[in-house]
């Protein structure tokens, strides 16, 4: 069955005006990963490193239920600001779903997963200093 222009659908996203500032955003994930008791979350800032996003959260759940769960409430929270993701992936498997806010990326992943991935370390090479200046003498 083939559909004719007037029956196509279009479906709009529309975002609040103002929208939610990134801080905004970023305050209702980290409720929202509170809420659900997710571990071990950090949030870099990415400003100046990606062109997609502002920031990154990644944080983990205990289980692929509770991995679910965490982003759910994440997209529960920031629909509360009228907010509607850009997109969610890896719902189904459970073992890291991607929430994205367009400022704020959100990863809720299994630690084995997250591990393995290493998006910390990958995301903040070089902001630190060396830790030890004499290891460059030479």
């Amino acid at each position: 069955m083939f559909l004719n222009n007037d029956q196509a659908q279009v479906i709009k996203t529309q975002l609040p005006d103002p929208p939610p500032s990134p801080e905004a955003l970023l305050k209702a994930v980290e409720e929202a990963v509170d809420n659900l008791k997710a571990k071990d979350t950090v949030v870099i800032d990415v400003r100046g490193k990606s062109s997609v996003t502002d920031h990154m959260v990644i944080t983990s759940g205990t289980s692929t239920r509770h991995v679910k769960s965490i982003a759910d409430e994440v997209v529960k929270m920031v629909k509360r600001l009228q907010v509607m993701p850009l997109g969610v992936e890896g719902e189904r498997e459970a073992e890291w779903v991607l929430v994205d806010l367009g400022d704020v990326v959100v990863h809720v992943m299994l630690p084995r997963v997250r591990e393995f991935y290493a998006l910390e370390r990958l995301w903040t090479v070089g902001d630190q200093p060396p830790d030890d200046e004499s290891d460059f003498d030479a």
